[in-house]
């Protein structure tokens, strides 16, 4: 259990900086597939993985996590459902990338 929470903790937290954008809009409650702006904010994280390279995401994963950042994570661990939808449309492309990069096995 504590590699998955470590695995998703790299996965999830370089990415989460965006994600305080949809506090404000309002989506919290939002079924899957039905905002605009959640496919928006989800689709802005996996094209910054796949236009960043291998040397760009390993010089950000050392950085210290902003308060926006904090902030998104505390959101994520309040909110099971949204905290779902997020991961559901980014994991797969986010960890394939760091995969081909080395950042996890």
């Amino acid at each position: 259990m504590s590699n998955a929470k470590t695995t998703l903790r790299r996965i999830v937290l370089p990415v989460l900086g965006i994600l305080p954008v949809l506090l404000f809009a309002g989506v919290s409650g939002a079924q899957y597939g039905q905002y605009p702006l959640l496919d928006k904010v989800s689709n802005k994280v996996i094209q910054k993985y796949q236009n960043s390279s291998c040397e760009q995401l390993w010089q950000e994963r050392g950085q210290p996590k902003s308060q926006r950042e904090q902030e998104a994570v505390n959101f994520l661990r309040n909110d099971p459902q949204m905290r779902r939808m997020f991961i559901d449309r980014v994991a797969a492309p986010v960890a394939n990338k760091m995969f081909e990069c080395g950042m996890i096995p």
